[in-house]
């Protein structure tokens, strides 16, 4: 308990995503209609790489933005985080600045033998085992993504010729406690994949009612201990989220 002596705050929030979007200079109008989201600096280059004009909106930290277009139509794209917690600074910003549509490409382990290295997971759900959420929503709220992106995505990723499975995400921020009584819990609970982000991703998307969804290639297999970081059919699949991504913009666009 406080004693009487203590300081309160009164203010309703420190900081905002609006306070973020502000401090690094952007605005509403510099970003485009779709936001494609990847983790990596790495993956980021690759992907400018395939927008038309990209123009640098801001770097900050360890994230940088651009802008672009994508077959005459808008398309930011950020390094938005490898974790939980700078995932949603991003998010924030990305929200904030009002994005019509948010694609998450990373990656994921695999919590089932039937899904292998090198292939693809679309999140139909999370269970949220990350450390931020739960400062979003209370323990009851269903963390989904966007059901006619989602579908719209699975179209798209089919054309990659890589098998795609779809399922529950289970979200953490331990990597190196994915023990089997915390990794057994999040399948009894639907899981098929593992990551760190999506789970923020998808929820804060929610709240900005935004719609989002998160694909992921499979680096490695939970249940059978194999690591693929270094295995080329993960690169394959890693490399193919982009052209999937862009599929998607060009789609719904009817182009």
């Amino acid at each position: 308990m406080p004693t009487s002596t203590a300081e309160r705050m009164t203010r309703d929030v420190h900081l905002t995503g609006k306070d973020l979007m502000n401090m690094v200079q952007l605005r509403p109008k510099d970003v485009g209609k779709y936001a494609i989201v990847p983790g990596p600096k790495e993956r980021l280059d690759s992907l400018i790489k395939k927008i038309e004009s990209p123009v640098k909106n801001f770097a900050f930290m360890e994230y940088t933005m651009y802008t672009g277009t994508y077959l005459g139509v808008g398309v930011t794209a950020i390094n938005g985080g490898r974790f939980a917690a700078d995932t949603a600074i991003t998010t924030e910003i990305l929200c904030n600045a009002q994005v019509k549509y948010l694609i998450r490409i990373g990656s994921c382990g695999s919590l089932t033998k039937n899904i292998n290295i090198g292939e693809l997971v679309i999140a139909t759900g999370a269970v949220r085992g990350d450390g931020v959420s739960p400062y979003y929503v209370d323990d009851n709220f269903a963390t989904e993504p966007d059901q006619a992106l989602t579908k719209e995505l699975m179209q798209a990723a089919k054309s990659s010729g890589l098998p795609v499975h779809t399922g529950k995400v289970w979200s953490t921020d331990a990597i190196l406690r994915e023990t089997k009584e915390h990794v057994n819990s999040a399948v009894d609970q639907g899981a098929v994949a593992v990551d760190m982000v999506s789970s923020v991703f998808l929820t804060i998307a929610q709240t900005y009612k935004i719609p989002a969804v998160s694909i992921l290639a499979v680096s490695d297999n939970v249940m059978t201990g194999q690591l693929g970081f270094m295995n080329p059919d993960y690169y394959m699949a890693e490399g193919s989220l982009i052209n999937i991504a862009l599929n998607l913009i060009k789609a719904k666009e009817n182009k």
